[in-house]
């Protein structure tokens, strides 16, 4: 894990010392503002989100994508690498050594205080939450009765689950069902980040149950059931840009404006219909303009 995250901070690196908005240069653009995503397409769509909403007021975006996991994208930002990355408040605090809590304002004022001494901020959070979520196929959520996390107990060991590869130590994740939920899974299988391979794994039976954000598109189908959290596991998940504090220095209050304007809008049910047209094979940043669009926000001209 470790090599892979190096290996990935020096992709980072070459690509925002080595590239400049379209052509190359030796040293990074202070003019320019860096926006990364991590490796999946929520991360991407979301980005997408402001990084056009950046661009229409006038600044110029580069969008650095799928740069790797947390254990990547926050010391790139603290280095300086990039200066804004689309966060989720609850794991970005666990993270950081603190403790999230299922309170949205509580956590969102830790993540603060936690990024204060790295030099850098939290802006105002999304009301877009997505959460790590255990899904069952409908046909086996009848078949054992199970629609909270609890109906697991004394069916767990029997059972495979699938998630992203990071999920056996993350404590939101196997450890933190071992602990609060008392669950033993039998095996785990490593897939994505609660993408569409997961959900095929669960769709098809090569696993029982799946890893799963909560904003996941395909929940908007039928034919798979979210099992509710009932002990509370899981914290408050708000989509929250976390910028460099140099950065709003540099770029002031029109780039704190709008990326706030971005996330005023953006809602749980929005971000699962910007997760279906994904799904269904929109690019993330078709995307990201037609939802801008229809909020009624500028888009940026072609």
């Amino acid at each position: 894990m470790r090599s892979r995250a190096v290996a990935s901070l020096l992709t980072v690196v070459f690509v925002v010392v080595a590239c400049g908005s379209d052509e190359p240069s030796t040293e990074r653009d202070e003019d320019v503002i860096s926006v990364a995503s991590f490796d999946f397409d929520e991360s991407e769509v979301v980005a997408d989100l402001y990084v056009e909403g950046l661009r229409s007021a006038g600044f110029e975006v580069r969008h650095i994508r799928r740069v790797g996991a947390r254990e990547v994208v926050l010391p790139a930002l603290e280095l300086g690498l990039i200066d804004v990355v689309p966060e989720y408040t609850g794991s970005a605090v666990g993270y950081l050594g603190g403790e999230p809590s299922i309170d949205a304002s509580s956590t969102h004022e830790t993540l603060r205080t936690l990024l204060s001494p790295r030099g850098l901020d939290a802006l105002a959070p999304a009301p877009a939450q997505s959460r790590n979520g255990l899904v069952v196929t409908s046909d086996r959520a009848a078949a054992d009765g199970l629609r909270t996390i609890s109906d697991l107990r004394g069916l767990a060991q029997d059972m495979t689950l699938g998630g992203p590869p990071e999920c056996p130590e993350r404590a939101l994740c196997l450890p933190g069902l071992s602990e609060r939920y008392g669950l033993e899974f039998g095996s785990f299988l490593p897939l994505d980040a609660g993408g569409p391979i997961t959900s095929e794994a669960i769709r098809r039976g090569t696993v029982d149950v799946g890893v799963l954000f909560t904003s996941a598109g395909d929940l908007t189908q039928r034919g798979l059931v979210l099992l509710k959290d009932d002990r509370r596991l899981q914290p408050a998940e708000n989509i929250t840009p976390i910028v460099r504090v140099d950065a709003e220095d540099r770029f002031g209050d029109e780039m704190i404006d709008a990326l706030d304007a971005v996330s005023a809008r953006l809602t749980t049910r929005a971000l699962r219909r910007l997760n279906s047209l994904v799904r269904d094979g929109a690019t993330t940043r078709d995307a990201a303009i037609a939802w801008l669009s229809e909020q009624g926000l500028p888009v940026p001209s072609e």
